[in-house]
């Protein structure tokens, strides 16, 4: 199909519009952007490997806007400095996404769901997973594992997006990390690098439908901005229910679709 005539379609440029809004006020809040992105772009007719890359362009803005609002909390992980966590950062999310490249449309389908149930059943146990790792926590991680765990997440969120941000605040989490606000703000500092750097090879690669990616990255952008507004409305709990319903909905319909 082409770019255009899917922005031609008012049907379709409503549903890649919607789901960039709801998607960039939900990673304000909480995350789970990357459950309504991806199965819009597919639904609109995006080969699977393509609306991945472009799902992950046009949330690119809401993290770097992330990262500068936790501008005074940023911190490293203990054992680890900011300037090898950058490094880290950089290379797994470049080594995700060169996997991306090499990965065919119909192996990516069969992946697709496993990926979407995964982070599904990540965000839905990540408070839990947090406290564990809290209290069970004897000491810090060596300077090898931290190295090794910020890596493989990186490299997953290249790859694909979804659950990333609670993989990275259980990672910080379980490497001696305590102080909320400043696993957030480097949470979205390694979310920022490894996107954008996946972002420039995806490019590159050509998987990006820059006219799709464009239109949602101005609505995920408005999105966030909303969502940050009317974050302190809207109970936790029933927020991070309503997220895991669209998880599981969404991983349901890729898993029929396939």
């Amino acid at each position: 199909m082409e770019n255009q005539s899917v922005l031609n379609d008012p049907s379709y440029l409503v549903l890649l519009l919607g789901a960039a809004f709801i998607a960039g006020a939900l990673n304000a809040v909480a995350g789970g952007g990357s459950f309504l992105t991806l199965p819009a772009l597919v639904f609109a007719g995006l080969p699977p490997v393509v609306a991945n890359a472009t799902g992950t362009v046009a949330l690119l803005p809401g993290y770097a806007s992330g990262a500068f609002g936790f501008r005074e909390d940023m911190q490293a992980p203990p054992g680890l400095s900011m300037r090898t966590l950058i490094v880290l950062s950089l290379i797994g999310g470049a080594m995700g996404a060169t996997l991306l490249l090499v990965t065919n449309d119909r192996t990516f389908n069969q992946v697709v769901p496993w990926l979407l149930l995964v982070a599904t059943i990540l965000f839905a146990v990540g408070p839990m997973l947090l406290r564990k790792f809290n209290s069970s926590k004897t000491g810090h991680v060596s300077a090898t594992k931290s190295a090794a765990g910020v890596l493989v997440v990186s490299i997953y969120g290249g790859y694909f997006n979804g659950g990333l941000g609670i993989l990275l605040l259980a990672l910080f989490g379980l490497l001696g990390q305590t102080n909320l606000n400043a696993m957030n703000g480097i949470k979205n500092v390694v979310s920022a690098l490894l996107t954008a750097i996946a972002v420039a090879i995806y490019a590159w690669g050509g998987l990006v439908a820059w006219p799709q990616a464009l239109v949602m990255m101005v609505a995920a952008t408005a999105g966030g901005y909303f969502g940050a507004r009317i974050a302190r409305r809207i109970p936790a709990p029933v927020l991070r229910a309503a997220i895991v319903a669209t998880g599981v909905t969404m991983t349901t319909l890729f898993f029929l679709r396939t």
